[in-house]
C-alpha cells in the first residue's frame, strides 16, 4: 500500500515536473489570490464584499489556467475556465458601467 502511494506521488509530482506544471502552479496561485483578496477586504469592513481586484485575479488566474488546460489537452479545465472568463469579464463590464453612471463610486 505504501509503495503504491509512493509510486503515485512520484509519478504525479516528480516525473511530470516540467514547465507546464510550474505554469499550472503559478496559475492556481494567482487564482487563489482572489479568495485571499476577497477575505481580507471583507474582514476589513466586517461584511462580505467582492472588491474589483477579485475580478482581475479571476481573469489572470483563469487565463493562465485556460492556457494550462489547452497545453495539457484537459477538456474539464478548458470548459470550466472558458465559461468562467466570460463571467469575470462580464462582471467587470457591469462594474465599470455602474461607475460611469455614478462618479462618486
Amino acid at each position: 500500500m505504501i509503495e503504491a502511494l509512493w509510486a503515485w506521488f512520484y509519478e504525479v509530482f516528480i516525473e511530470r515536473l516540467d514547465f507546464w506544471m510550474f505554469w499550472g502552479l503559478l496559475a492556481q496561485s494567482m487564482f487563489m489570490m482572489r479568495f485571499l483578496v476577497q477575505w481580507l477586504a471583507s474582514e476589513r469592513v466586517g461584511k462580505s464584499i467582492v472588491p474589483i481586484a477579485f475580478w482581475f485575479f479571476s481573469i489572470g488566474g483563469g487565463l493562465l489556467l485556460l492556457t494550462y488546460g489547452i497545453a495539457r489537452k484537459d477538456a474539464v479545465i478548458i470548459l470550466g475556465q472558458g465559461l468562467g472568463l466570460v463571467i469575470y469579464f462580464r462582471n467587470l463590464r457591469l462594474i465599470y458601467k455602474e461607475r460611469r453612471k455614478d462618479p462618486s463610486f
